[in-house]
């Protein structure tokens, strides 16, 4: 099977530029800058992409699709439905799962899961915790993406406080750690604190007084710290404070330590939660207008990494709740890329800069086998998309299983109108080929 996706602006390795793009089954078998190099090849299927964007397929490194064990909030299928008409080719699934994905046979039941469910491509986190390490060193570098060290409040036993277990995870891991950095004592204390104040009626925007800058830069400082000392390949979850900034700028040549933010810092701020509420309260806390334009100028200047959503779905009647009631996070996944390409419009950065952060250095970040670019012998995961389409974001719209999102009746300036995942067209002006399945994702590590 043969497909030619001609006249695309083509957004690459840090250029744009006119050119086609030619698939052979499941693969990139050419790349073409001259028009008339598309006429005498032989294809099954012609997509002129006149007007339309060429990126590669968006790879989340942080998402919460549910499963097991929530099954109502969300599900492998639904929310990877709902990746595929944002972009989305690939994702990396958190261990916060009920059992936790804390052993090598209950990551192996989420890859079957997978298998089963997944129309895009796939790869989950086994979660550390005091009494795993075994099964950290024992795991396979090749098939598994990374660990997860919750370094502060977590779900369940997750949350790793034993200093020496700590350091011989750090010591001893042999793929990615990706750390949830917070301090637990810091937030226990401003729960307790506010409480004390105010009980149950907490107003949503003390959340980020309680889960608060002093946290997240606490427990940061303390996994940079621990990295530098091991040598150790970490990447910083979902960075939302300018603070933290400083300490990756002081690391930005170390070629081992990488981070994260999500749109959702990159678009809100306190100002917002009087109208926003339980809709944006997530962990770490959405903190202020000045944060918001430091993380934003990171992604601008390289310092912040990578993209990714943290998609982490409650549905409505669980969220809709006093503050203390009121389960952290929300639905992203299948909008995080009409959002990053509105800061495009914005001015937050270039186009460019959203294919480095959300589709090249996921990839070189996890040594992802054969993904994240368009080059010739790479898996043809491609989006196209038109950025010239504004369109506002109605309830209708959204695929996830919960049903709502933070960025209802925004209005967007970009549409995905194709996803391609191993060469199949999955995706296609609002219609799903619910029949596609994925692949497990490989890693081609030192």
């Amino acid at each position: 099977m043969k497909t030619l996706i001609k006249n695309a602006t083509i957004v690459n390795e840090g250029l744009s530029f006119r050119g086609s793009v030619v698939i052979e089954n499941d693969t990139i078998a050419d790349i073409l800058k001259n028009p008339c190099d598309c006429e005498n090849i032989k294809v099954d299927t012609i997509i002129d992409a006149e007007n339309l964007t060429l990126l590669p397929g968006i790879i989340d490194v942080h998402v919460h699709f549910r499963e097991p064990g929530m099954t109502h909030k969300a599900d492998i299928h639904s929310e990877t439905v709902a990746a595929a008409a944002g972009g989305v080719t690939s994702f990396m699934d958190m261990p916060n799962n009920i059992p936790l994905t804390s052993t090598i046979q209950q990551l192996e039941n989420k890859y079957n899961l997978a298998k089963e469910k997944s129309i895009i491509n796939y790869s989950f986190y086994l979660g550390a915790t005091n009494d795993n390490l075994h099964e950290i060193k024992n795991i396979d570098a090749e098939n598994v993406c990374g660990i997860k060290v919750f370094m502060g409040s977590s779900t369940g036993n997750m949350l790793v406080d034993n200093q020496k277990i700590l350091e011989k995870i750090f010591a001893q891991s042999p793929i990615p750690i990706v750390a949830h950095c917070e301090d637990e004592d810091i937030i226990n204390n401003n729960i307790l604190l506010y409480n004390n104040q105010l009980g149950d009626n907490i107003p949503f925007s003390y959340h980020n007084k309680i889960r608060s800058e002093e946290s997240c830069i606490k427990s940061t400082k303390r996994a940079i710290e621990l990295a530098e000392k091991y040598g150790t390949r970490l990447h910083i979850a979902h960075v939302s404070t300018g603070k933290e900034i400083d300490l990756l700028a002081a690391v930005s040549k170390n070629k081992y330590i990488s981070s994260e933010t999500c749109p959702h810092y990159l678009w809100f701020c306190d100002a917002d939660y009087d109208e926003k509420t339980w809709q944006i309260k997530c962990n770490p806390a959405i903190k202020t207008q000045s944060d918001r334009t430091i993380l934003q100028q990171a992604i601008a200047s390289g310092i912040i990494n990578v993209i990714s959503t943290d998609h982490a779905p409650h549905l409505i009647d669980e969220k809709n709740n006093v503050y203390t009631k009121s389960p952290s996070g929300l639905p992203s996944v299948q909008h995080s890329l009409n959002l990053m390409l509105k800061l495009v419009r914005n001015n937050a950065f270039t186009i460019e800069t959203v294919a480095e952060t959300m589709c090249h250095n996921p990839a070189r970040i996890f040594a992802i086998e054969k993904r994240g670019f368009i080059r010739k012998g790479y898996k043809a995961d491609i989006v196209l998309i038109n950025t010239n389409k504004n369109w506002k974001l109605e309830k209708s719209d959204i695929l996830h299983k919960c049903a709502w999102s933070p960025f209802e009746n925004i209005i967007f300036n970009s549409k995905v109108t194709h996803t391609f995942v191993n060469g199949k067209l999955i995706y296609h002006n609002g219609k799903i080929d619910e029949s596609a399945r994925g692949e497990r994702l490989r890693f081609e590590r030192e």
